[in-house]
């Protein structure tokens, strides 16, 4: 049974629940419901502050204050955004269908919420479920959210939501690729499904798989923020060309499930960039001056400490790029998926996979050690790991080398052809 006996009241909520319920159904049943209520309730407080991080992000970016009125350093806006939205009209077009308008603001935060009961957060207790196909689970979960995002701009019976919808859904279906590409060179080196093996897998091998898979790493990255629809890769709810896209006829509660719904999905994509290549809850020394001490509920602590960190940090990824890089048009958004990501991620498979034959060769040829062993992903020696790092960065010049060559031929074609199809006006001015 989980025990937590770090904190007295921890301590004293554990003998209380001993009175009413059995051990597993402590361990099966209401902790999980505890640690869910946790995590829904920290992820719902992240949302209606998120709001006043990226105001004031962007502000100190463009030597501004950002909102100041209300309260300390406005640290009360949020709350005054989130009374205004509950209390305004829940307006619903003419002849719109309302069965589906009603339900896909639901399915959209549902789908981003439960994908969070499989990222492991810290060890032990700060696993809600530890499936062995997680990763699978994160991929087919959260794809479900584009259902949503269609069925609001079909059902708003509105020329800029369906025109929203439309670019959501072939936005994401081109993008989902390259992200599912992305994350097999890690797999490789894991050897599980499980996000809590990969965070093991990690902490066994001492080193984060961003140094053996950079690419990897950016594509997925890349795909993230296009997936949640973030600036640069704006483009379903361009506000200059479509109002808002998708959710231009909702307003008040629903729109605000939405907003839920895109600021948690940007929590479930930096969670598993952290998890598969940053290390998850993984920090060096951590267990030394924790576990290994007899503090085994302070190094939880502790481990989900470095993994918000670790989040919050690509969390500001998310901001810096909406206001340091400009919208991209729509044929350059689906360039870059099918042109240069989805190229990318199978040039970073195939180089993973000699990397990994390389080491295995190599293993006991002439006196060389590169591999301790593969029974918790695979663990290698110091030689091996900087040979892995090496094809890491090998892996990552010989990718932007070969995607410039194909994107200098590319573009000097399609201008040539555009030139033919396309000849204009000529004007001649003789003197």
């Amino acid at each position: 049974m989980i025990t937590l006996t770090f904190f007295a009241p921890i301590n004293f909520l554990d003998d209380l629940l001993l009175k009413f319920f059995s051990p597993e159904t402590i361990n099966n049943v209401v902790w999980p419901f505890i640690q869910i209520g946790l995590v829904v309730t920290l992820v719902a407080g992240w949302v209606a502050y998120a709001t006043y991080l990226e105001r004031k992000i962007s502000a100190f970016m463009q030597a501004r204050l950002g909102p100041m009125r209300v309260g300390p350093w406005g640290l009360l806006q949020p709350i005054a955004d989130a009374i205004k939205l509950l209390t305004k009209e829940d307006f619903i077009p003419d002849k719109a269908d309302r069965g589906i308008f009603f339900i896909a603001p639901y399915i959209a935060v549902a789908s981003a919420f439960i994908v969070m009961a499989v990222i492991p957060f810290a060890p032990d207790w700060g696993i809600i479920a530890d499936v062995n196909i997680g990763l699978l689970f994160v991929l087919a979960v959260s794809s479900v959210g584009v259902l949503a995002l269609i069925l609001a701009g079909w059902s708003s019976n509105s020329k800029y939501a369906l025109l929203g919808g439309l670019r959501s859904s072939a936005q994401m279906v081109s993008y989902e690729v390259a992200m599912g590409l992305s994350l097999v060179g890690a797999l490789m080196f894991a050897r599980t499904l499980s996000l809590s093996g990969m965070v093991n897998a990690q902490s066994a091998d001492s080193i984060w798989y961003v140094f053996y898979q950079p690419v990897g790493f950016l594509i997925f990255l890349v795909s993230g923020i296009a997936e949640n629809n973030r600036a640069p890769f704006d483009l379903p709810e361009a506000e200059s060309e479509l109002v808002a896209g998708f959710h231009t006829e909702y307003s008040g509660m629903r729109w605000s499930l939405f907003f839920m719904a895109e600021y948690a999905a940007m929590v479930v994509v930096s969670a598993v960039a952290v998890t598969v290549y940053l290390g998850g809850w993984y920090f060096p020394f951590v267990y030394r001056f924790t576990e290994a001490n007899g503090h085994h509920n302070l190094y939880v602590i502790v481990s989900l400490l470095v993994f918000i960190i670790k989040v919050l940090v690509v969390l500001y990824l998310y901001f810096w790029l909406r206001w340091t890089l400009p919208r991209f048009r729509y044929d350059q958004l689906m360039d870059i998926g099918w042109k240069w990501l989805i190229p990318s991620a199978l040039i970073n498979i195939v180089l993973s996979g000699l990397g990994i034959f390389l080491v295995q060769a190599l293993n006991g040829w002439r006196g060389f050690k590169t591999m301790e062993s593969i029974s918790a992903g695979l663990n290698l020696t110091a030689t091996g790991k900087a040979l892995m790092i090496a094809m890491g960065l090998i892996g990552l010049i010989i990718t932007g080398l070969l995607l410039s060559k194909i994107t200098e031929s590319g573009s000097s074609g399609f201008c040539q052809n555009r030139e033919r199809q396309r000849p204009g006006l000529r004007f001649e001015i003789q003197m």
